[in-house]
């Protein structure tokens, strides 16, 4: 997703940015694999008012 073209669908501004989760808890965990370190999630949002345009998994190879 190019940032570059994005419209805000709240606000309308076009102004977005990318943040991570990365701690313990917000990774993405595999449903059928007990052993797998999962994957943080990459959101892409407005900077204007916070709306998620994108959520993404960091490392899909995980699955």
């Amino acid at each position: 997703m190019n940032q570059e073209n994005l419209t805000c669908k709240a606000c309308g501004s076009n102004t977005f940015t990318k943040g991570e989760i990365t701690n313990g808890y917000a990774f993405v965990m595999p449903i059928d694999k007990f052993l797998s370190s999962g994957s943080p999630v990459i959101y892409t949002f407005c900077k204007t008012c916070g709306e998620v345009a994108s959520i993404k998994i960091k490392k899909p190879e995980k699955f």
